[in-house]
């Protein structure tokens, strides 16, 4: 028999409880799997009698608990107000300076795979974001069910690569659910995204079989160049372009934003998030290059010079608002 029981799991206590709480959850968790004993009581009744903790469920029950995605930046571990989200420091005109004939293609890829999507979204960012994030979700999860079959053939730890690339295609994941939330696709969209998706994944699985290396800058680049998508995103919705509705549900509760937040904060957080996989991509690109598997160990590499971004002429020339903490 399986019940399903909606708890918060030890990642999501983790960030919203107190180490007491948290340890209780631990404590119960070793319970129904059989690791630990029963506590003895430790609590009174109104007679002052001790009362009993309740027994673990019979063998033949399993717990199912429900699943709380974590944020990607630890900013969002815990409630982080519009002011801090503007204040994050993500090096908006970052941009990784190819360093060889691979990063160069992988550049071009990348500039190239960004012409159609500008010609058939042109301002519609809501739509085109969600076109992004069900590209965006692919990587992580290719790169982990790769890397997860080679360690089993290699009988050998992973080296840290599963657990971060899951997490990151759980965050683009996260990021579609909360876009899906705002537009609503029509047939022809939901077709494109299909056929997208499904060259994508198949195109990215055989180039991180041939070079993880290469692979991870391709991704790098696709962020840097949704940090540019967003940041014109942002500036749609100062210059009233795009109405700056409120924020859904799911992006509150998974970026612990205000009650009262609004589009441009789930974007502002959106933005983040893709600035962090932009650095991490590249870092990995360079640790896949140098063959340093283990990212226990791996800390810093030094990489070649960063220059600002070239952001194409349309979209420079659309952004009437004037922001500094929007500047490309």
């Amino acid at each position: 028999m399986i019940v399903f029981r909606p708890t918060l799991t030890l990642g999501h206590l983790g960030h919203r409880a107190s180490p007491a709480l948290a340890a209780r959850a631990a404590s119960l968790v070793l319970l129904r799997r059989g690791l630990a004993t029963a506590p003895t009581p430790t609590t009174t009744g109104s007679s002052g009698s001790p009362v009993a903790s309740p027994p673990p469920p019979p063998p033949h029950v399993v717990v199912l608990h429900e699943y709380h995605p974590v944020p990607i930046r630890p900013e969002f571990l815990a409630p982080v107000s519009p002011s801090a989200l503007e204040a994050l420091d993500i090096g908006l005109d970052r941009h990784r300076e190819p360093a060889d004939a691979r990063d160069r293609a992988a550049l071009r890829l990348v500039k190239s795979m960004r012409i159609p999507a500008d010609l058939f979204f042109r301002k519609k960012y809501i739509h085109r974001a969600v076109l992004l994030e069900t590209v965006a979700g692919v990587p992580g999860m290719v790169g982990a069910v790769i890397r997860h079959l080679h360690s089993l053939r290699r009988l050998a730890h992973d080296g840290g690569w599963i657990s971060h690339l899951l997490h990151e295609a759980e965050n683009e994941r996260m990021h579609l659910m909360t876009f899906m939330k705002l537009s609503k696709p029509n047939l022809y969209e939901r077709l494109l995204v299909t056929t997208v998706q499904g060259v994508f994944f198949n195109a990215f699985f055989f180039l991180y079989l041939v070079s993880p290396a290469t692979a991870h800058r391709v991704v790098g680049y696709l962020e840097e160049e949704a940090v540019i998508s967003y940041t014109s995103f942002l500036k749609e919705i100062d210059a009233g372009r795009i109405e700056n509705v409120a924020a859904p549900e799911i992006a509150i509760e998974y970026w612990n934003l205000p009650k009262d937040a609004r589009l441009r904060e789930v974007v502002l957080a959106v933005r983040a998030d893709e600035a962090t996989h932009r650095d991490s991509n590249h870092h990995f690109a360079d640790c896949a290059k140098e063959g340093k598997d283990d990212l226990r160990t791996v800390h810093h590499i030094d990489q070649a010079a960063w220059r600002p971004p070239v952001v194409p002429a349309s979209i420079a020339a659309s952004a009437v608002v004037e922001d500094p903490s929007l500047k490309v």
